[in-house]
Protein backbone atom coordinates (compact mmCIF):
# COMPACT_ATOMS: atom_id res chain seq x y z
CA UNK A 1 0.00 0.00 0.00
CA UNK A 2 1.57 3.31 -0.89
CA UNK A 3 1.13 6.11 1.54
CA UNK A 4 -1.55 9.01 1.70
CA UNK A 5 -0.59 11.94 -0.42
CA UNK A 6 0.39 15.64 1.42
CA UNK A 7 -3.51 16.51 2.19
CA UNK A 8 -5.52 19.47 0.84
CA UNK A 9 -5.41 22.01 3.58
CA UNK A 10 -7.63 24.87 3.91
CA UNK A 11 -6.30 27.05 6.56
CA UNK A 12 -8.89 28.49 9.27
CA UNK A 13 -9.57 32.23 8.22
CA UNK A 14 -10.24 33.38 11.96
CA UNK A 15 -8.43 32.18 14.40
CA UNK A 16 -8.51 28.41 14.57
CA UNK A 17 -9.83 26.18 16.99
CA UNK A 18 -11.89 23.43 15.28
CA UNK A 19 -11.19 21.09 12.20
CA UNK A 20 -13.11 18.86 9.55
CA UNK A 21 -11.19 16.12 8.45
CA UNK A 22 -13.35 14.83 4.97
CA UNK A 23 -12.42 11.65 2.75
CA UNK A 24 -13.45 11.22 -0.95
CA UNK A 25 -15.11 8.70 -2.48
CA UNK A 26 -12.91 6.09 -4.70
CA UNK A 27 -11.54 6.81 -7.36
CA UNK A 28 -11.44 10.58 -6.65
CA UNK A 29 -8.64 13.15 -4.50
CA UNK A 30 -8.89 15.54 -1.72
CA UNK A 31 -9.14 18.36 -4.27
CA UNK A 32 -12.70 16.89 -5.27
CA UNK A 33 -14.35 18.33 -2.22
CA UNK A 34 -12.30 20.90 -1.52
CA UNK A 35 -14.31 24.20 -3.32
CA UNK A 36 -17.35 22.62 -1.50
CA UNK A 37 -16.37 22.15 1.64
CA UNK A 38 -14.38 25.88 1.60
CA UNK A 39 -18.33 27.55 0.81
CA UNK A 40 -19.90 25.21 4.26
CA UNK A 41 -17.44 25.48 6.58
CA UNK A 42 -16.86 28.83 9.28
CA UNK A 43 -13.82 30.65 9.40
CA UNK A 44 -12.33 29.31 12.69
CA UNK A 45 -12.43 25.68 11.17
CA UNK A 46 -9.77 24.22 9.79
CA UNK A 47 -10.42 21.78 6.63
CA UNK A 48 -8.10 18.77 5.50
CA UNK A 49 -9.07 16.72 2.60
CA UNK A 50 -6.38 13.75 2.30
CA UNK A 51 -6.31 11.82 -0.74
CA UNK A 52 -6.18 8.02 -0.71
CA UNK A 53 -3.44 5.58 -1.69
CA UNK A 54 -3.65 3.97 -5.29
CA UNK A 55 -4.25 0.75 -5.02
CA UNK A 56 -5.51 -2.33 -7.45
CA UNK A 57 -9.68 -2.10 -6.61
CA UNK A 58 -10.82 -5.59 -7.13
CA UNK A 59 -14.69 -4.07 -8.22
CA UNK A 60 -12.84 -1.91 -10.95
CA UNK A 61 -10.84 -4.96 -12.30
CA UNK A 62 -7.44 -4.50 -10.41
CA UNK A 63 -7.40 -1.14 -11.78
CA UNK A 64 -5.00 0.84 -9.79
CA UNK A 65 -6.97 4.25 -8.14
CA UNK A 66 -6.71 6.48 -5.23
CA UNK A 67 -8.83 4.08 -2.70
CA UNK A 68 -9.09 3.95 1.18
CA UNK A 69 -9.45 0.16 1.61
CA UNK A 70 -9.82 -2.51 -1.21
CA UNK A 71 -13.44 -2.82 -2.26
CA UNK A 72 -14.50 -6.44 -3.46
CA UNK A 73 -18.19 -5.81 -3.76
CA UNK A 74 -20.73 -3.94 -3.37
CA UNK A 75 -22.92 -6.06 -1.74
CA UNK A 76 -23.90 -5.37 1.58
CA UNK A 77 -22.88 -8.89 2.74
CA UNK A 78 -20.01 -9.79 0.28
CA UNK A 79 -16.57 -10.14 1.30
CA UNK A 80 -14.64 -7.17 2.88
CA UNK A 81 -11.12 -5.84 2.76
CA UNK A 82 -10.98 -5.80 6.90
CA UNK A 83 -6.81 -5.71 7.18
CA UNK A 84 -7.41 -2.74 4.97
CA UNK A 85 -9.90 -1.08 6.10
CA UNK A 86 -8.64 -1.50 9.73
CA UNK A 87 -5.04 -0.17 8.47
CA UNK A 88 -7.04 3.11 6.66
CA UNK A 89 -8.92 3.45 10.28
CA UNK A 90 -5.58 3.98 12.15
CA UNK A 91 -4.51 6.33 9.49
CA UNK A 92 -7.65 8.52 10.38
CA UNK A 93 -7.08 8.35 14.23
CA UNK A 94 -3.28 9.88 13.55
CA UNK A 95 -4.77 12.57 11.36
CA UNK A 96 -6.81 13.29 14.68
CA UNK A 97 -4.08 13.10 16.60
CA UNK A 98 -2.11 15.83 14.80
CA UNK A 99 -4.78 17.99 15.04
CA UNK A 100 -4.88 17.18 18.90
CA UNK A 101 -1.18 17.60 18.90
CA UNK A 102 -1.64 20.91 17.07
CA UNK A 103 -4.31 21.99 20.09
CA UNK A 104 -7.54 20.95 18.97
CA UNK A 105 -9.30 18.63 21.14
CA UNK A 106 -11.15 15.46 19.55
CA UNK A 107 -14.31 17.21 20.92
CA UNK A 108 -14.06 20.12 18.12
CA UNK A 109 -13.25 17.65 15.35
CA UNK A 110 -15.37 16.39 12.57
CA UNK A 111 -14.61 13.66 10.17
CA UNK A 112 -16.78 13.17 7.25
CA UNK A 113 -16.74 11.52 3.72
CA UNK A 114 -18.59 10.41 0.51
CA UNK A 115 -19.39 7.04 -0.56
CA UNK A 116 -15.90 5.17 0.20
CA UNK A 117 -14.50 7.70 2.47
CA UNK A 118 -18.16 8.15 4.51
CA UNK A 119 -18.12 4.38 5.45
CA UNK A 120 -14.89 5.25 6.26
CA UNK A 121 -15.16 8.06 8.31
CA UNK A 122 -18.27 6.00 10.07
CA UNK A 123 -15.90 2.81 10.99
CA UNK A 124 -13.27 5.45 12.17
CA UNK A 125 -15.62 7.16 14.55
CA UNK A 126 -16.71 4.10 16.04
CA UNK A 127 -13.15 2.65 16.66
CA UNK A 128 -11.68 5.64 18.06
CA UNK A 129 -11.74 5.90 22.25
CA UNK A 130 -11.74 10.03 22.39
CA UNK A 131 -15.29 11.98 21.96
CA UNK A 132 -15.59 13.70 18.28
CA UNK A 133 -17.90 16.62 17.79
CA UNK A 134 -19.88 15.20 14.84
CA UNK A 135 -19.89 12.50 12.35
CA UNK A 136 -20.55 13.51 8.63
CA UNK A 137 -21.29 10.34 6.43
CA UNK A 138 -22.85 11.12 2.46
CA UNK A 139 -23.80 7.72 0.29
CA UNK A 140 -22.28 5.40 2.10
CA UNK A 141 -22.50 2.25 4.31
CA UNK A 142 -20.71 0.90 8.09
CA UNK A 143 -17.99 -1.15 6.54
CA UNK A 144 -17.62 -4.86 8.79
CA UNK A 145 -21.06 -4.18 10.43
CA UNK A 146 -20.95 -7.40 11.51
CA UNK A 147 -18.21 -6.41 13.90
CA UNK A 148 -20.99 -3.92 15.42
CA UNK A 149 -22.15 -2.65 18.15
CA UNK A 150 -19.31 -4.94 19.79
CA UNK A 151 -16.62 -2.76 18.60
CA UNK A 152 -17.82 0.97 18.58
CA UNK A 153 -15.32 1.68 21.96
CA UNK A 154 -16.57 5.72 20.91
CA UNK A 155 -18.49 8.17 19.76
CA UNK A 156 -22.01 5.97 20.15
CA UNK A 157 -22.94 9.30 21.44
CA UNK A 158 -21.81 11.53 18.57
CA UNK A 159 -24.32 13.63 16.30
CA UNK A 160 -23.95 11.36 13.44
CA UNK A 161 -25.12 13.46 9.82
CA UNK A 162 -26.13 10.00 7.38
CA UNK A 163 -27.19 11.50 4.07
CA UNK A 164 -28.31 9.67 0.68
CA UNK A 165 -30.08 10.28 -2.90
CA UNK A 166 -33.32 7.75 -3.26
CA UNK A 167 -31.76 7.59 -6.92
CA UNK A 168 -28.58 6.45 -6.43
CA UNK A 169 -27.36 3.38 -8.53
CA UNK A 170 -23.89 3.11 -7.11
CA UNK A 171 -24.88 2.69 -3.29
CA UNK A 172 -28.40 1.75 -3.49
CA UNK A 173 -30.79 3.83 -0.98
CA UNK A 174 -32.28 0.88 0.24
CA UNK A 175 -28.62 0.27 1.43
CA UNK A 176 -28.54 3.74 3.21
CA UNK A 177 -32.03 2.67 4.98
CA UNK A 178 -30.48 0.07 6.04
CA UNK A 179 -27.18 1.38 7.42
CA UNK A 180 -29.40 4.05 8.97
CA UNK A 181 -31.57 1.38 11.00
CA UNK A 182 -28.63 -0.02 12.18
CA UNK A 183 -26.96 2.94 13.34
CA UNK A 184 -29.99 4.31 15.20
CA UNK A 185 -29.85 0.86 17.37
CA UNK A 186 -27.01 1.66 19.28
CA UNK A 187 -25.89 5.19 18.12
CA UNK A 188 -27.99 8.15 20.34
CA UNK A 189 -27.63 11.16 17.97
CA UNK A 190 -27.67 9.11 14.50
CA UNK A 191 -29.80 11.53 11.79
CA UNK A 192 -30.66 10.13 8.35
CA UNK A 193 -31.70 12.73 5.45
CA UNK A 194 -33.21 11.54 1.93
CA UNK A 195 -32.43 13.64 -0.83
CA UNK A 196 -35.61 13.06 -4.04
CA UNK A 197 -33.87 12.26 -7.25
CA UNK A 198 -30.44 12.48 -6.05
CA UNK A 199 -27.45 10.14 -7.96
CA UNK A 200 -24.52 8.90 -6.65
CA UNK A 201 -23.48 12.54 -6.12
CA UNK A 202 -24.09 15.80 -3.80
CA UNK A 203 -26.50 18.68 -3.98
CA UNK A 204 -26.84 22.02 -3.08
CA UNK A 205 -29.62 21.22 -0.09
CA UNK A 206 -27.37 18.62 1.18
CA UNK A 207 -24.51 21.27 1.42
CA UNK A 208 -26.96 23.64 3.14
CA UNK A 209 -27.52 20.18 5.67
CA UNK A 210 -24.17 20.02 6.08
CA UNK A 211 -23.15 23.44 6.60
CA UNK A 212 -25.64 23.31 9.69
CA UNK A 213 -25.05 20.56 11.28
CA UNK A 214 -21.17 22.17 11.15
CA UNK A 215 -22.32 25.08 12.69
CA UNK A 216 -24.40 23.10 15.35
CA UNK A 217 -21.32 21.18 16.33
CA UNK A 218 -18.68 23.42 15.97
CA UNK A 219 -19.23 26.86 17.20
CA UNK A 220 -16.91 29.89 17.37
Amino acid sequence: MTSVGSPVVIAATARHTATLIFFHGLGDTGHGWATSLSAVRLPHIKVICPTAPIMPVTLNAGFRMPSWFDLRTLEPNGVEDEEGIRKAAEMVHSLIAEEVAAGIPTKRIVIGGFSQGGALAIYSALTFPEPLAGIIALSCWVPLHRKFPDEAIGNRNTPLLQCHGNCDPIVPYRWGQITATYLKGFMTQAEFVTYRGMMHASSDEEMRDMKAFIEKVLKP
